[in-house]
């Protein structure tokens, strides 16, 4: 028999909490803790962490989910420190070794090969990843030690950094990327490129689109409030993952169309002389009043919603 949702409390939180999530836990064991305290919510997080991994992960609670995506294709940034000398299975210090070498590289040697990793470049994810394979993830194919392939993909590297080499067993850099680029594919493959392996010893995330380590807040923190309800101050809007997206503010009547599904035709001139220089199909949010009523396509000057919010 299906076990039944539990229906959110009345005052249950709408919005966004962003977390500095501690090294140790899954991504889904820091959502379910938080579920366990929003009243019912619905909840679900905004881009995976690794365990070893620390720092920025959104969470997004009751309508919020629905922006997850949004909040997803983001440009994410890191700071990571590279081991130098040591490939391993996860491509992180948590997997055991594959490769080693006694070969370090200088200063001059990392800053001269950083640019193949910067712009639009192939990236074969960690065999350790949650890609899915024929209908399995890949960490549980790797566990299982089967043999299995993992294509190659374009992923887009806007920043690759180097910041301090502390020693000369390791660096660290600071990187902001695009959507689907893993950490620890790039300090695999930048070790490779210096012939001397690599792996990622340390990992802090410090931005997921417009959510920052400014607005994060500890779990254990969160987790001696005892609740988070609806008028709780850390919740952020729903809209905050929206930030991006321009708004459109509509009338009441407009509005109560919009929430029923049902397209809305721009005649005030206003808004007609707004979306003329938009591309056909851009995306807006749809606002009354402030409050965020849906996200929307305008199409022949038609307001066209894609997902009505009931934020």
């Amino acid at each position: 028999m299906a076990r039944r949702r539990r229906k959110p409390a009345p005052d249950a939180p709408n919005g966004w909490l962003v977390i500095d999530k501690p090294s140790g836990m899954t991504s889904t064991a820091v959502s379910n803790v938080i579920k366990r305290i929003s009243l019912g919510a619905k909840c679900g997080h905004g881009g995976t962490l690794d365990p070893l991994a620390t720092g920025v992960l959104p969470i997004a609670l009751g309508s919020a989910t629905k922006t997850v995506p949004y909040a997803m294709d983001g440009r994410k940034s890191y700071r990571f420190t590279v081991q130098w000398g040591i490939s391993t299975t996860t491509d992180d210090s948590e997997g055991e070794p594959i490769e080693t070498s006694d070969l370090r590289p200088s200063r001059d040697d990392i800053l001269a090969v950083l640019s193949q990793f910067r712009g639009s470049i192939m990236q074969t994810p960690p065999r350790y990843s949650a890609i899915k394979v024929e209908g399995n993830r890949a960490y549980d194919l790797a566990r299982e030690n089967e043999s299995f392939e993992l294509k190659a993909r374009e992923i887009q590297i806007f920043k690759f950094d180097l910041v301090e080499i502390p020693s000369v067993d390791c660096a660290i850099f600071d990187v902001e990327s695009g959507k689907g680029a893993y950490m620890r594919g790039l300090a695999r493959d930048l070790g490779m490129a210096l012939g001397c392996f690599g792996h990622i010893a340390a990992l802090r995330r410090t931005r997921v689109g417009p959510f920052n380590l400014d607005q994060a807040h500890d779990l254990e923190y969160l987790t001696s409030l005892g609740r988070i309800d609806d008028v709780c101050p850390a919740v952020l809007p729903v809209k905050t993952a929206l930030d991006d997206i321009p708004a459109l503010a509509v009338s009441d009547s407009e509005a109560a169309d919009i929430r029923n599904g049902r397209s809305v035709r721009l005649l005030r001139k206003g808004d007609l002389d707004r979306v003329a220089a938009l591309p056909e199909g851009c995306q807006f949010r749809v606002e009354a009043h402030g409050n965020l009523i849906a996200i929307a396509r305008i199409e022949a000057n038609e307001v066209k919603p894609e997902r009505v919010l009931n934020s």
